[in-house]
């Protein structure tokens, strides 16, 4: 099975009324401003314009984390809390949680069928990862990662998936394989479409491409705003720029990408000049972002002490949105078994 991509995954709504949403995460570890404004800001807006599923992916979470499975409930409850406190409604969005829901896993098993080996050991996600964390031997369940994925966006009949452009290939993927099954078996599963959205990637504060948890240049969501402050003013900026008179490089400069991210435009433009012109120091610039970063937490904070009061009330949302999801994964199943004639009766 060729898995190539090309942009015909990409949503045109235009022509197309999309209805349904599926996104989430692996919870490794609670959430931080690169997923806020890479996917989690999109996410608040469009649960009003779709009917949006987000899935904790905690079975994925293994993939790279099998060593301590002990560590996921804990992860689960963090993810789920940043969620709720960034602004995703319960009422109308619906999360759950993946190992929950074993249609998932089932389904996995049947697309696996459909998929040569090959092609996903020379999938460029999977080859950048695997070099990143230096595996030299791919597990089973790490290299059928975008097969796992299928089957999440499929079992919920999910015809929209936000993603990042550098994501387009999972979901051409998916549609891969949803179509040879639609194929081979008289099939009537959904080929998602990929909804790519103005999501930047935010650098780490150490300037690292990746910003991540475990390289400690992390901005969490559920940072304290001391911790907030001091990460910013440990951010790295324009390493040619002594004095605050001297002109700077905003395009090479950790804080201002924050900045482009984060702040108005007024904001941006008027410390983009004053960079250039020397007209402002890197300390009064990280001052600035951390006016702008503790006005996008404080509201989430509020949120989140009032959900921290009553923890139950986050794991009830979550089995209540997995209860849901389950009665939606049973039906396809149900279909999927029967376009294969596999579904056993007396």
């Amino acid at each position: 099975m060729d898995l190539k991509t090309d942009n015909s995954a990409i949503a045109d709504e235009s022509k197309y009324k999309y209805k349904r949403i599926l996104t989430g995460d692996r919870p490794t570890g609670p959430l931080h401003l690169g997923h806020y404004a890479g996917s989690l800001k999109n996410r608040v807006k469009l649960q009003y314009k779709y009917e949006t599923f987000i899935l904790i992916a905690d079975i994925q979470a293994l993939t790279t984390n099998f060593e301590h499975p002990e560590k996921l409930k804990e992860n689960i409850f963090l993810v789920a809390l940043d969620y709720l406190s960034a602004g995703i409604d319960p009422t109308i969005s619906t999360i759950a949680i993946q190992s929950m829901i074993p249609e998932i896993s089932e389904l996995t098993t049947f697309f696996s069928m459909l998929v040569s080996v090959n092609p996903l050991r020379h999938n460029p996600t999977i080859k950048t990862e695997a070099k990143e964390r230096g595996y030299k031997e791919l597990t089973y369940g790490f290299l059928g990662y975008p097969v796992s994925q299928t089957a999440d966006i499929a079992v919920f009949k999910a015809d929209l998936v936000p993603v990042g452009i550098d994501q387009l290939p999972h979901i051409e993927i998916a549609r891969k394989i949803v179509r040879k099954f639609n194929e081979l078996y008289s099939g009537k599963l959904i080929e998602p479409f990929a909804l790519i959205g103005e999501s930047p990637k935010l650098v780490g504060l150490d300037g690292n491409l990746k910003m991540s948890k475990s390289y400690g240049n992390a901005i969490n969501l559920s940072d304290d705003f001391d911790s907030v402050k001091n990460k910013i003013k440990s951010a790295l900026t324009d390493k040619n720029r002594i004095h605050p008179t001297d002109k700077g490089n905003p395009d090479i400069c950790t804080i201002f990408s924050y900045h482009k991210a984060f702040s108005g435009g007024d904001l941006i433009n008027e410390t983009e000049y004053n960079c250039e012109n020397g007209k402002i120091g890197c300390v009064k610039c990280k001052e600035n972002l951390f006016n702008v970063i503790k006005s996008l937490l404080e509201p989430m904070n509020e949120r989140r002490n009032r959900y921290l009061k009553n923890k139950d009330e986050v794991w009830d949302i979550l089995f209540d949105g997995t209860k849901k999801s389950r009665i939606i994964a049973s039906e396809t199943i149900k279909e999927v078994k029967n376009s294969m004639e596999i579904l056993y009766n007396k």
